[in-house]
């Protein structure tokens, strides 16, 4: 009698989602990040104490964000396009890989056009990295800390541009991320071009 075991390699989008929740978990212990809630993060005047390592899990996009920097400046002006130079670098949490990244060169940037429609925002890469490696389709998870930052340029030594560090499921990542289910961690500034 002779069996035959057939290999069955297909992961299902409910494999991957939780393959996807272990990896950000696995990151979030590894690197002793405290999350902390909505509630606290908007009692503490929406922002975080890096030197707790706090992230605040932001519920309704599923992004873990911690701003090191609130930066200078003012909010996004509604119904106005403007203009954002952003230098980053891109971690993979499941290959546990730095897969992007324009902070080598400080001449280097990615740029964004962005518009905000109340607390909505649009937004499509021109140029950069990002913008070679994945189109200039700009990821939601890079947006959602617009509304607590202040976006501005360096114009003293005591300024400093706007900082925060995320983590962006699938769902609110580029093309590769969703179609993937991948999660990647962000270093990310923002400045305004001009």
């Amino acid at each position: 009698m002779t069996a035959i075991a057939a290999c069955d390699d297909y992961e299902t989008y409910g494999d991957k989602k939780k393959k996807e929740r272990d990896a950000i978990a696995t990151f979030l212990s590894d690197s002793a990040f405290q999350v902390i809630s909505e509630e606290t993060f908007n009692a503490q005047g929406n922002t975080t104490d890096v030197s707790k390592k706090e992230f605040v899990y932001l519920t309704k996009s599923g992004v873990y964000m911690q701003i090191v920097r609130k930066g200078c400046g003012t909010i996004l002006e509604e119904n106005r396009q403007v203009n954002l130079l952003c230098r980053f670098y891109e971690y993979s949490l499941l290959d546990k890989v730095y897969s992007a990244s324009n902070i080598t060169d400080p001449r280097n940037y990615d740029k964004m056009t962005i518009t905000r429609t109340g607390s909505n925002y649009t937004a499509s890469f021109t140029t950069g990295v990002m913008y070679s490696t994945y189109g200039a389709f700009v990821p939601s998870g890079w947006m959602v800390p617009l509304q607590y930052l202040l976006l501005g340029r360096q114009d003293s030594e005591e300024s400093e541009i706007a900082r925060v560090r995320l983590i962006v499921p699938h769902s609110q990542g580029h093309s590769t991320a969703s179609s993937y289910v991948y999660p990647f961690f962000y270093d990310i500034t923002y400045q305004r071009a001009n």
